[in-house]
């Protein structure tokens, strides 16, 4: 009974000498984009805008939209699926999260956007604070914008203004995505 030894320890140390992923795990990735491709297809122009999709992804998406035979709409989700081999599924979650405003990430930076907003309509010196945080914004625009809106406010004029400021804000306080997966050296 002597001649049966346990190898199970040499067995673990082959294991961890991998270097890639088993074929499972690289289907479960290229499912997993496929479906968040197929979520994509259900978003609007206006939110797939907000999502730095790589361009041959974003025409793919866009032929899938004008397609009608159920063949053609899932052969195209394969497609889709492939062309976004090579990004990272989780950070494609999130990058929908932000444009639909569903990530923690979003709300914030929506809510600080509208602070910034206010504090800048409010008050002369939220400028001078607002430029040292954000060197690269366009000062003259933002001047401008911010005297527009302030003009509004004194004649009780709908805010457009004050929602042309929200935006340039929030386009620079928003977190940025990066979709393509990180490679190791």
């Amino acid at each position: 009974m002597a001649q049966y030894q346990d190898t199970r320890e040499e067995f673990d140390d082959e294991e961890d000498g991998y270097d890639r992923p088993s074929k499972s795990q690289i289907k479960r990735e290229l499912q997993a984009l496929q479906d968040l491709g197929k979520e994509m297809t259900k978003l609007g122009a206006e939110t797939l805008n907000r999502i730095p999709l790589p361009e041959d992804v974003r025409e793919a998406i866009d032929e899938y939209a004008k397609m009608r035979s159920f063949g053609a709409q899932r052969r195209q989700l394969q497609l889709i699926g492939k062309r976004m081999n090579g990004l990272d599924p989780q950070k494609v979650r999130e990058a929908i999260d932000m444009a639909t405003g569903e990530s923690r990430a979003a709300v914030a930076a929506h809510h600080r956007a509208e602070r910034l907003r206010d504090k800048l309509i409010a008050e002369d010196a939220a400028l001078t604070d607002f430029i040292k945080d954000f060197p690269e914004v366009d000062v003259q625009t933002l001047r401008q914008t911010i005297r527009a809106a302030r003009k509004e406010a004194q004649l009780n004029k709908p805010p457009k203004s004050a929602r042309e400021l929200y935006r340039l804000i929030h386009q620079l306080v928003k977190p940025e995505v990066v979709l393509e997966k990180e490679i190791d050296e």
